[in-house]
């Protein structure tokens, strides 16, 4: 039995493997969720690693309900948090405060790999709101290397 199929267990799980991480590939990437509710008994913070291919992104989007650190593992990120545009390299991190627009992408040649925190864990809906075909938004990568 997973610790996911036996709720006693889930509460107890300390310690998560990347073998026990919940896959999923989403538009942007394949995402390896490892602190949620069905994986741990989380109450503040959500943790997925996410593995991005070359020239792909995460368009602008923000989490209206919810604050989030994107820390780089692999790779490098072109990461803008509102306006303001930053190449990110493994060890370095955005801070993205609740209802931030941003948007994360690769546009680059090699993966990129980085966890997202996100609390808190609980919040109300919407998760996620897509801001890429709003203005300035839809416009403001005009001009940067191309990626979908």
């Amino acid at each position: 039995m997973e610790p996911s199929d036996n709720p006693s267990a889930l509460s107890l799980r300390r310690f998560v493997t990347a073998a026990e991480a919940v896959r999923f590939q989403s538009p942007w990437t394949l995402e390896e969720w490892m602190c949620r509710a069905d994986v741990v008994n989380n109450e503040h913070l959500l943790l997925v690693r996410a593995n991005m291919d070359p020239f792909r992104s995460h368009p602008f989007h923000n989490h209206p309900t919810r604050e989030e650190l994107i820390f780089i593992i692999a790779g490098q990120a072109e990461q803008w948090v509102g306006k303001e545009r930053r190449i990110l390299k493994p060890g370095e991190m955005a801070f993205i405060p609740m209802g931030e627009v941003h948007g994360t992408y690769n546009p680059f040649p090699e993966k990129l790999v980085f966890l997202a925190i996100l609390s808190p864990a609980n919040a109300v809906e919407p998760g996620i709101v897509d801001k890429s075909t709003e203005e300035p938004w839809a416009s403001l990568r005009k001009g940067f290397p191309a990626v979908s």
